[in-house]
Order: C-alpha cells, then sequence, then structure tokens
C-alpha cells in the first residue's frame, strides 16, 4: 500500500457505518469500564444493570453512563421486559453482533496473540 491511500478505502462499497462510527466503537471500547462491561455482556449473553453491579466495583450513575455510552455506539442493546422475572428486574443487556466481533477480534484477539508471540511484543528484547 502507498502512501496516500485513503483510510476509507478499508470500507465495503456499500458499508452500512462510516469510518466514524467504527473508530468511535473503538473509541468507546478502549475505556477500561466498558470493556468489561462489553466483555462481561459477551461472555454472559445478557444481564441486567443489577448483576453488572455485583460483580464489577463501579457506582450504579458511572455503570449506567457507561452501558449508554455502549449503547449510543451500537456495541450493546438494551431489552425491557414489560414484565418482571422472578427477581422483579426488567432490564437486560446484551451485546450486538459488532459488540462481539469488535471484541473478539480487538483486544481479545492482541491478549490471545501475546500468549502465541510474546517476544515479539517485547520491543525491550531487541
Amino acid at each position: 500500500m502507498g502512501r496516500n491511500v485513503d483510510p476509507t478505502a478499508l470500507l465495503p462499497e456499500r458499508s452500512v457505518l462510516s469510518l466514524e462510527e467504527y473508530l468511535e466503537m473503538q473509541a468507546a471500547v478502549g475505556n477500561r469500564t466498558r470493556f468489561e462491561i462489553l466483555y462481561r455482556l459477551s461472555h454472559a449473553a445478557e444481564l441486567t444493570p443489577t448483576e453488572l453491579d455485583s460483580v464489577m466495583d463501579v457506582d450504579d450513575s458511572t455503570l449506567h453512563y457507561h452501558l449508554e455510552k455502549l449503547r449510543d455506539v451500537g456495541l450493546i442493546e438494551k431489552r425491557v421486559r414489560t414484565e418482571r422475572d422472578s427477581n422483579g428486574l426488567y432490564t437486560y443487556y446484551r451485546p450486538t453482533v459488532l459488540g462481539d466481533v469488535i471484541l473478539e477480534h480487538g483486544v481479545e484477539e492482541l491478549l490471545r496473540r501475546e500468549w502465541d508471540f510474546g517476544e515479539a511484543y517485547d520491543s525491550s528484547a531487541a
């Protein structure tokens, strides 16, 4: 690839999202709290804010702030029940397909590669 390659050339011809939207997703998951929320949702299928709060060290308002950020960029979705479940809960969050993909092929992939190619990641070894 040459120097004058436009990064928007990475997008499919009929991309559903713009490059800016993809970058917003990447930036959102780059935050430690949001990464942990997405990670936990992805590995549990869906959780309530109460369930997330019980396993994370974050106050309620901060949790809801980060849930909304993840929803705004399309990495998670909110499902609201019209009737309470057995625990009295109405609201559940789950990852979107894009949320699962950005997690699996983003940070998790980097972590897996470090296990496989640890020396290549260590710039001090050169």
